[in-house]
C-alpha cells in the first residue's frame, strides 16, 4: 500500500491576475510504513502538497493513486480516503470544540457510524497512544496546555484508525520541551503501529532526528529526495534556496575540511558525538603523545614560545581522552559542547573541547 503522485500540478486562481503555480509536475511515491519529512521555505508548496494527499485539494493536472486507485476517478469514495489518510493541520487545537476531551476525540469515529461504545473504545486507545493522561479525559479541551491540546487533536485523527498520518508543523508555537515531547510521541506511535507518518517542518534538527526520508520542496517542485544524510550533503544548495542543514552538520564539515578524519554525514548531536569520540580514540591509538614529545624536543627555542600553548593544549586533549575513556561520559560532554557552540572554526571546536574536558 502506498501513496503515489504522478506529474501533479496545481494552479491557484487560474486565468486571473492572481494565477500562481503552487505545484509543478511533482512525482513521488511514499510506501506504507515510512516516516517521511517534507521541508521547504514559506511558499515552496509543502502545505499545498499534503492537502492533495487526502483529497482536500484536487490537482489541476496529474494523477494521485492511493493503494493503486486514482482518487480523481468518478465514484471514488473520498470519505473513506479521509479516514485512511488523516491530516493534522498547523495549530490543530483550533479544531477542538466539544465540551470535554473524550467527546472531542469520539467525534471522528462517530462520523464513521460506529456505536457509542466503539467510539469511546477507539477514543481511549488513541488518547493512550499519544500519552494523554486519563485523569483529564473529562476536562474541557480549552483548559489544557498547548502541548496537551496538540495531543488531543492528534488523538482525534488516530481514533479513526488511519493508515497514514500527515502532520503540518505539529510543533509550531510550542516551547522546546513541548516540541520534543510531541515529536518523541509521534516517533513512538510510528514504531508501535507501523503507520506511514508524513511530517512537514521548518526545523532541520527535527527532521534530521526523526525521519528516515526527506523531501525538499522549492518553488512548487521536488528539489531533493533521499535520506537526511544524503539531502544534507547538499547543504550549500539548501542555503541557496533559503534553507540550511542542522547546525551540527556545519560543525562536522568544518572538522572534515580541516583534515580531521570524521564523517561529515552526521546530522544529529548523537551521531556527531560518536564520530568525535571515535576520532579521538583512534588518535590516541597512534601514539600521539610520543610523537608530540619528540616534536617538542626538536623545535628551536624561537618557535617553542609560539607553539608551546598549542602543544600543551593537544597534550591536554589527549590526556582528557584517557580520563574520559568511558564512552557514555565522553558523549554526554561532547553533546553539551556541540550544542553550546555556533559554527566557529574547527580549531575553535577542538580548543573548546580540550579546555572543557580538562575540567572534569
Amino acid at each position: 500500500m502506498s501513496i503515489k503522485l504522478e506529474n501533479i500540478s496545481y494552479v491557484y486562481s487560474p486565468g486571473t491576475a492572481y494565477e500562481h503555480h503552487a505545484l509543478k509536475d511533482v512525482s513521488l511515491e511514499i510506501p506504507q510504513g515510512q516516516f517521511v519529512g517534507i521541508i521547504g521555505h514559506t511558499g515552496s508548496g509543502k502545505s499545498t502538497l499534503i492537502q492533495h494527499l487526502n483529497g482536500l485539494m484536487k490537482a489541476t493536472s496529474g494523477k494521485l493513486l492511493y493503494e493503486g486507485q486514482n482518487i480523481y476517478e468518478d465514484g471514488y469514495d473520498m470519505k473513506k480516503l479521509r479516514t485512511q489518510v488523516g491530516l493534522v493541520f498547523q495549530y490543530p487545537e483550533y479544531q477542538l470544540f466539544e465540551v470535554d476531551v473524550l467527546s472531542d476525540v469520539c467525534f471522528g469515529p462517530k462520523n464513521q457510524g460506529l456505536s457509542k461504545e466503539e467510539c469511546e473504545k477507539q477514543a481511549r486507545e488513541a488518547l493512550e497512544l499519544v500519552g494523554f493522561p486519563e485523569k483529564y479525559y473529562k476536562q474541557s479541551p480549552f483548559e489544557l496546555s498547548g502541548g496537551q491540546k496538540r495531543r488531543v487533536a492528534i488523538a482525534g485523527i488516530l481514533a479513526m484508525h488511519p493508515k497514514v498520518l500527515v502532520l503540518d508543523e505539529p510543533t509550531a508555537g510550542l516551547d522546546p520541551k513541548g516540541r520534543d515531547e510531541i515529536l518523541d510521541q509521534v516517533k513512538l506511535l510510528h514504531e508501535k503501529t507501523g503507520m506511514t507518518v508524513i511530517l512537514v517542518s521548518h526545523s532541520m534538527e527535527d527532521v534530521a532526528k526523526y525521519v528516515e526520508r526527506l523531501i525538499v520542496m522549492n518553488d512548487g517542485e521536488k528539489m531533493l529526495d533521499g535520506t537526511p544524510e544524503e539531502v544534507f550533503r547538499h547543504y550549500k544548495e539548501l542555503e541557496a534556496v533559503g534553507l540550511a542543514a542542522p547546525q551540527v552538520t556545519y560543525v562536522m564539515h568544518d572538522l572534515k575540511e580541516k583534515g580531521f578524519d570524521v564523517s561529515a554525514d552526521a546530522t544529529t548531536v548523537e551521531e556527531a558525538a560518536d564520530e568525535i569520540y571515535n576520532f579521538l580514540r583512534n588518535w590516541v591509538s597512534t601514539s600521539l603523545l610520543s610523537d608530540m614529545q619528540k616534536l617538542l624536543t626538536t623545535l628551536t627555542t624561537s618557535v617553542v614560545a609560539v607553539v608551546k600553548s598549542v602543544a600543551n593544549l593537544l597534550i591536554g586533549l589527549v590526556a582528557s581522552v584517557y580520563m574520559l575513556w568511558s564512552k557514555d561520559v565522553f558523549q554526554a560532554q561532547a553533546k553539551k559542547l556541540i550544542v553550546a557552540v555556533f559554527r566557529p572554526s574547527a580549531a575553535d571546536h577542538l580548543f573548546y573541547l580540550g579546555r572543557e574536558t580538562n575540567k572534569i
